[in-house]
């Protein structure tokens, strides 16, 4: 399992390219990014070096927050899951590049996909300083053209990238990251009701097509949730002091809504039994849980105190977890 937090390294080399600009113009430029985001914009906002330090600086340890959440669930149902090649897709500043590099020692060769080039350069020098992703090879251009033309890959990620497509074009887009995953496709949204319904549509459209579920879900039958209800996922992450500044915020950790799914061409061999679909209550009288189960069913569930053995798994269970049932006492 990985770390949450952007590794030391690249912490430390995003942080250096922010030194010497003005923080109220980086945290003015973040702010207007993120502006057009949450309006429907995409990585266009984004034109100059300026910009994209400054959306790094501000998005990039909550989407690495989130795909490493993803991916430790997914190493969770496939431990033995050791890829040789990545394809990002979508890859901005390659934040999913960097998790997975640090998930898989396995990895080997790291390609790259996106439109933006500001993105593409930013992602470039930061991969320049680490040894693992010296050689990234970051191809530019629009997704659907230069997946065609992509070589499959051992490990397919789009992350936080079909929510800035059309119905129609996602439909095509995740055909096409099937076609070039050889083992595991990983699709990240935000945790929102929109994106949860976007990692619905994708997870149906696959398992159409032969896949197999590895994570979050523990069965592959439709999704149990009725509106408003929606499955999504909170990873918790600490704030820098740059991190800090720059969205102005006086907390040090930040809290990252996201839904996501695994899917891969084998069934995974340690998909656990639940997930648990919210916080857990913990009383003097016992735990209570809200599970998905591999019937394909949600339950609440509670584990009496006076059932020692249960009680003492489910007090640490936290919202994400992949668990096992606890026996009846």
């Amino acid at each position: 399992m990985i770390s949450p937090d952007l590794p030391a390294a690249l912490k430390a080399a995003l942080e250096a390219r922010l030194h010497g600009q003005s923080r109220q113009d980086a945290a003015a430029r973040a702010g207007r990014i993120s502006a057009a985001y949450r309006s429907g914009g995409n990585s266009g906002t984004i034109t100059s070096e300026a910009d994209a330090i400054a959306y790094a600086a501000v998005r990039m340890p909550a989407t690495y927050a989130a795909v490493a959440a993803s991916l430790n669930a997914l190493m969770q149902a496939s431990p033995e899951f050791a890829p040789i090649s990545l394809l990002d897709v979508g890859a901005g500043p390659a934040t999913a590049s960097f998790a997975a590099a640090e998930a898989f020692s396995s990895l080997a060769s790291f390609h790259a996909i996106d439109a933006n080039p500001a993105l593409r350069t930013l992602a470039l020098a930061l991969a320049d300083d680490t040894t693992r992703m010296h050689d990234l090879a970051y191809a530019l251009g629009q997704a659907r053209a230069l997946l065609d033309r992509a070589e499959s890959a051992d490990l397919v990620i789009a992350s936080y990238m079909i929510g800035e497509l059309t119905e129609t074009e996602r439909s095509a887009i995740v055909a096409a990251l099937w076609t070039k995953t050889s083992q595991t496709l990983l699709i990240v949204e935000p945790g929102t009701p929109a994106g949860y319904q976007r990692i619905v549509a994708a997870r149906d459209q696959l398992i159409a097509a032969g896949a197999h579920v590895a994570a979050p879900c523990p069965h592959a039958a439709a999704c149990p949730l009725i509106a408003p209800d929606w499955c999504h996922f909170v990873q918790r992450l600490a704030r820098s002091r740059a991190h800090r500044e720059l969205k102005g915020a006086d907390v040090p950790f930040e809290d990252e809504k996201f839904s996501f799914i695994a899917l891969t061409r084998q069934p995974a061999p340690h998909r656990p039994e639940a997930r648990v679909l919210a916080p857990t209550a913990v009383t003097k009288i016992g735990v209570t849980a809200k599970l998905c189960e591999a019937d394909g069913a949600v339950r609440t569930v509670s584990i009496p105190r006076r059932n020692k053995e249960a009680f003492a798994a489910a007090r640490r269970w936290d919202w994400g977890d992949g668990v096992e049932l606890p026996p009846r006492p």
